[in-house]
């Protein structure tokens, strides 16, 4: 607040202070100004690009105003306060920044001259963040049967001002985690802490999976290949491991439920990392990640969610994700009465639960190898091209697996023959060959011939 000098008249201004407002709310700017002079104008301001530019945003002249009680009586000394207002009916993101109240009163000595004071606030507006989204890192990947991994969630929250706080919970549980503040690199194994042992079992186990998870921990003293054997490349079970069941002669779903000896029934050390990008509006993208050594045979079916607590939001935002591992593929054939001839599509169309990360789908052909000469291709929907007559019976397997579990389906291929055509004339491509192929050459060639004599 500036005071003048009394021979020239005195003014005060200032601007009522104002705590954090929520982007949408109507905002009304104060500006309260006490002069024994006469008035001459009331200026606001914009101030942006760090005190550089300055945009007007209202004027008052008393110039050309009737509304104004003008002082005629120079001598006289009276005390006038005043009050301006400015209102933001939908304040924005962008409206944050300073502001100033500027207020010019004659000078006593002069009317040709003008003394100026000044006020200034800072608007600070607050928005809630607009979306959160749970995700897992690095998919789709693969289940491994015979070595840990490391797992990441990222909890993506965008949209807010000032940055939020973010934390995830376990089944409704906090998750108390270690901060990082550097991502663990991609080789370095199992996290690892020294915080006190807690056992999961009384909370994530029945007790057929009590009975199975111990049952693990004699599992040198069983018959058969030791768990740590290394795996074949195969994505298929072996089926001479006696613990595996064998899926090469059935058409149905097996999922993988045995785990070897290195998972262990502790609770799992999480890990948290928080990483910031801000935005152009001044808003924040956040992205907090917690990693840790997953268990499959405890982590599956847990619930997870990401909470987010920020000061324009009335109660936490959240969002949860459950770990599931896939289990039954449906699949769908196109077309469903196949022919000589045509191209036939095998498609992955959902599952019987709600598959938690997203799989990853490898198709293989039982006995045998694919179509175009590869041993198995990755996706989730096999193309057949110009099937032949040979594919007739041919079964194709599909593994769905998550970092969670893996599952086989099986599916037959019958081919049907084609009328247009004959029976015995199709190639391997599901050309056409054969003693009509010869015939339509010994035509050619005869026709050369003729034309050659």
């Amino acid at each position: 607040a500036a005071i003048l000098d009394l021979a020239r008249g005195y003014l005060t201004v200032n601007i009522e202070p104002l705590p954090p407002v929520v982007a949408g709310d109507a905002v009304t700017l104060k500006c309260n100004f006490k002069t024994d002079g006469r008035m001459r104008e009331i200026v606001w301001y914009r101030v942006t690009d760090g005190g550089t530019i300055k945009q007007k945003i209202f004027t008052f002249d008393a110039m050309f105003s009737t509304n104004y009680s003008h002082m005629e009586s120079y001598r006289r000394r009276e005390d006038l306060v005043y009050q301006s207002t400015v209102r933001l009916p939908e304040v924005r993101i962008s409206d944050n920044g300073p502001y100033e109240c500027h207020v010019g009163i004659y000078d006593r000595a002069t009317r040709e001259k003008v003394v100026l004071a000044s006020g200034n606030i800072f608007l600070n507006v607050m928005a809630p963040p607009t979306s959160i989204e749970v995700v897992a890192a690095d998919t789709p990947s693969p289940f491994s049967r015979y070595q840990a991994q490391n797992f990441t969630l990222v909890c993506i929250v965008s949209g807010g001002k000032p940055e939020p706080v973010v934390y995830f919970k376990r089944d409704g549980e906090p998750i108390d985690a270690v901060p990082l503040s550097e991502p663990p690199a991609a080789s370095s194994g199992p996290l690892q802490d020294s915080r006190p042992f807690r056992s999961l079992l009384h909370r994530d186990l029945d007790d057929t999976k009590m009975q199975k998870s111990l049952s693990l921990l004699d599992a040198e003293n069983r018959a058969g290949r030791p768990y740590t054997e290394r795996p074949s490349r195969s994505l298929t079970p072996d089926p001479s491991f006696p613990l595996q069941p064998t899926t090469e002669s059935i058409p149905e779903t097996v999922v993988s439920r045995e785990f070897p000896r290195w998972v262990h029934s502790a609770e799992p050390i999480y890990f948290l990392r928080h990483s910031r990008t801000p935005g152009s509006d001044g808003t924040v993208e956040v992205r907090a990640l917690l990693t840790w050594t997953l268990n499959p045979q405890i982590d599956n079916e847990a619930l997870f969610s990401c909470e987010v607590k920020h000061p324009a939001l009335s109660m936490p935002m959240q969002a949860e994700v459950t770990l599931v591992a896939p289990k039954g593929p449906k699949i769908v054939m196109t077309p469903s009465r196949a022919r000589v001839g045509d191209t036939v599509r095998i498609l992955v169309h959902g599952f019987q639960n709600e598959v938690f990360p997203e799989p990853m789908f490898t198709w293989t052909r039982v006995g045998s190898r694919l179509l175009d000469g590869s041993s198995e291709f990755d996706g989730k929907e096999l193309v057949l091209e110009r099937v032949p007559a040979e594919l007739n019976g041919s079964m194709y397997r599909c593994t769905a697996q998550n970092p969670l579990g893996s599952t086989d389906t099986h599916t037959r291929l019958i081919v049907f023959e084609n009328p247009n055509i004959p029976r015995g004339t199709e190639d391997s491509n599901g050309s056409a060959s054969g003693p009509a192929g010869v015939r339509l050459s010994l035509v050619l060639a005869l026709t050369v011939v003729l034309e050659l004599t």
